[in-house]
């Protein structure tokens, strides 16, 4: 996209808290991917759309994406945060503590896809944004522990474009192993929306 358009649309979404600003600032100087606002805005919708209470997240980093989705399940709802970084941990304890959210986002430190093996009951959305080679494993893990119905969300599908390019690295041929399973899996019919870095969504059928 036409970076001028990009940063307009950014424009046009504005975060209800104030330390949305600071976690952009932080993510910027730190060099932390986050899903930015555009995206944010439209998980958002997306998890008010379908109603959802119950969301786990396949990589948090320092919880902006939760944020979001914290907002949309509300104070009845549930957001299952995981990282396998310290440092995104201290951080995440932080913001979410001072946003007052600690009751509705679930902290949890470790490998997000064996910390969804071991959480019991089933999901509204699971979102995944972990790391790229692992991307094709996660894809029954998520479809056994969503409900019918549920929304299978994925980050990065276009990969800053290495997915049409000549790149050969592990992180490039896992989202495209993933893409390629993701969109025949009999069980989930997948758009992929060309928003920021590409989402692929995913309805459990």
């Amino acid at each position: 996209m036409n970076p001028k358009i990009d940063a307009y649309l950014d424009t046009l979404v504005s975060g209800e808290d104030g330390l949305i600003s600071e976690m952009e600032e932080l993510a910027r100087e730190q060099s932390i991917p986050i899903v930015g606002r555009q995206v944010g805005s439209f998980l958002y919708q997306l998890a008010i759309t379908i109603n959802a209470k119950r969301i786990f997240e396949l990589g948090s980093a320092f919880g902006y994406s939760a944020y979001w989705f914290a907002k949309a399940v509300g104070k009845e709802g549930q957001v299952y945060f995981t990282d396998l970084s310290k440092d995104n941990i201290v951080l995440a304890r932080d913001f979410i503590g001072r946003m007052g959210l600690e009751d509705i986002i679930n902290i949890n430190f470790g490998d997000g896809s064996v910390i969804l093996d071991e959480t019991a009951g089933e999901f509204d959305i699971i979102f995944n944004d972990m790391e790229k080679e692992d991307y094709p494993h996660v894809i029954d893990k998520a479809y056994s522990k969503l409900r019918s119905g549920g929304l299978f969300i994925t980050d990065n599908v276009l990969w800053h474009g290495r997915v049409i390019s000549e790149d050969k690295s592990p992180a490039t041929e896992g989202v495209r192993k993933f893409t390629e399973l993701l969109m025949s899996h009999k069980g989930f019919y997948t758009t992929i929306v060309p928003m920021r870095d590409g989402l692929s969504i995913s309805v459990k059928l």
